[in-house]
């Protein structure tokens, strides 16, 4: 999977059955069930492969103890069964993680107990393991940071985690294995349109700038938060159908978490559920829900979305987290289906997926979350080829394994998120020794890690390697921004650029990792 491959593919090909807008979860979703079905099939993205909301998720693969909560019964039951087959699918990304609600009022226990009850009930086969209540002692073995003043004891309960920016890699190169062809850095910046018709896309190359007409029978919608920029190529006066929530975590030292275990905090201050949750060497606490008027492709946590993380991290931490212990901090925007009479701020809205086919026979695909991309983009993909006139071919992506799939794929150590790419990525290794020297001192990243990423997995910038091919700008932002002129320079090796190109690149880069850092006084816990 290279760009120069994907572009020869797109030259060859005069028109397309499915031309698929949007490089996230949902688009790369609907890629691979098209091209898995057999349609010609192209995906164009504006920026890197989830660069928007799916490479900023809490990192979990669940049907939503929230959603249980608020009765939406019908979602949480799809989101347990698209769980089980994420877990079956990608077994190399998505692991299974025990969560404790701790307990500190003598009613939590029974109540939280029977709600987990009801949600292993759901799962049925597809379950995680069975929840059961833990004893003050026994919360305190597996949370061991917990404050324990008043805690009377705790609910475990088990749901999914895995690596959202590799999965959508990983997805991005089953779709180009099943015959799709996928391109980042291509905007689309118009419709293609034969009367009221739209019948393709008109493309710009950021690269180079050279703008190109695609043909398509159907072209789809998938672009999250920008939803409505794209609808408003098709139709100028049409009215907004998302409504952004900004999403904002902090990440934290694995000392203030040790263990395998997560916290999960069924109601926070204003309504939402929090996590903190062990992720690699680290702790991601998450997440807030806010909401925003633009949608920015690089989104900014406010202030206060930090503190009130801080805070709430204090007040369940037998250590107070100050901003000088975050390594990172990252937000995400959601895409939530906008309905004027919902009360009670975006936290009341559902995820819900919603499917729009506008009068010129745009296909729009929004709303949803991670755990349910692959049914949204069946959905998605039935009414696109009944619409174009395709041959009626049934969705094959229940049982189809993504690209990396290894059912025990930690015999890797630290390359286990390559899954079955992990023994030519280890054999590329060997072939240098400077290969595989640590890009810090201080990280498990090496140099063939980097390479890797512009061979095989179209990466074209540092930041797509720092932030999304490994995950050190989540993972210590600092620390990162110290990798970037090695990784410029193997990168400008590997894609012919020159010195100029490795400064510029390394300077962007630092600008954009200086926004997941905190100045050490800039927020303060109360």
């Amino acid at each position: 999977m290279t760009r120069d491959a994907m572009l020869s593919a797109l030259d060859d090909a005069p028109d397309w059955d499915v031309v698929i807008v949007g490089g996230g979860a949902t688009g790369l979703g609907c890629a691979i069930d098209a091209a898995s079905r057999g349609y010609r099939t192209l995906l164009l993205e504006q920026a890197d492969l989830a660069k928007g909301t799916s490479s900023r998720s809490t990192k979990l693969v669940h049907g939503g103890v929230r959603y249980l909560r608020q009765g939406n019964v019908s979602l949480v039951l799809e989101a347990l069964k698209e769980r089980g087959r994420l877990l079956k699918n990608a077994p190399h990304l998505v692991h299974d993680l025990a969560f404790v609600v701790p307990n500190y009022s003598w009613w939590e226990g029974p109540f939280y107990g029977v709600g987990m009850k009801v949600y292993d009930l759901m799962a049925g086969r597809s379950g995680f393991g069975r929840s059961r209540h833990l004893s003050k002692d026994e919360t305190l073995a597996r949370l061991p940071t917990i404050e324990p003043d008043g805690l009377d004891g705790g609910v475990v309960y088990y749901d999914g985690q895995f690596d959202d920016a590799r999965l959508a890699v990983n997805m991005a190169q089953t779709a180009v294995e099943q015959g799709g062809v996928v391109l980042t850095y291509v905007e689309v910046v118009g419709l293609l349109k034969d009367g009221i018709e739209v019948v393709g896309v008109r493309a710009r190359d950021v690269e180079t700038g050279d703008e190109r007409e695609v043909r398509a029978k159907v072209v789809v919608n998938a672009t999250g938060v920008w939803t409505d920029r794209v609808r408003r190529m098709d139709d100028a006066d049409a009215r907004p159908m998302v409504q952004a929530s900004q999403g904002v975590h902090i990440v934290l030292d694995k000392a203030f978490l040790p263990g395998d275990h997560a916290i999960m905090v069924p109601k926070t201050d204003d309504g939402r559920v929090l996590f903190a949750i062990p992720w690699n060497d680290a702790v991601v606490v998450g997440t807030t829900d806010t909401p925003v008027e633009t949608a920015d492709l690089e989104p900014r946590p406010l202030a206060d979305e930090i503190e009130f993380l801080l805070v709430h991290a204090a007040r369940y931490l037998t250590r107070d987290p100050a901003p000088a212990d975050v390594r990172s901090t990252f937000a995400g925007l959601r895409p939530l289906v906008a309905d004027p009479d919902a009360e009670g701020g975006t936290a009341a809205l559902s995820r819900d997926h919603t499917l729009h086919i506008a009068d010129s026979g745009l296909v729009t695909i929004t709303g949803g979350k991670w755990t349910t991309y692959r049914k949204m983009a069946e959905d998605t993909i039935d009414q696109a080829a009944l619409l174009a006139g395709l041959d009626d071919r049934p969705s094959v992506t229940a049982d189809l394994q993504i690209h990396g799939a290894h059912a025990n794929a930690e015999v890797f150590g630290d390359l286990r998120a390559y899954g079955s790419d992990a023994p030519a990525l280890q054999a590329l290794i060997r072939t240098d020794d400077a290969l595989a020297e640590r890009l810090h001192p201080d990280r498990p990243v090496v140099a063939g890690q980097v390479v890797w990423a512009a061979r095989h997995e179209m990466a074209r910038t540092v930041e797509d390697v720092l932030a999304r091919r490994t995950r050190e700008l989540l993972l210590d932002a600092r620390a990162s921004i110290a990798m970037a002129p090695r990784v410029a320079t193997i990168l400008s090796e590997e894609l012919g650029h020159d010195e100029d190109w490795e400064r510029e690149q390394v300077t962007a880069y630092r600008a954009l990792a200086d926004g997941y850092l905190l100045a050490d006084n800039a927020v303060r816990a109360s």
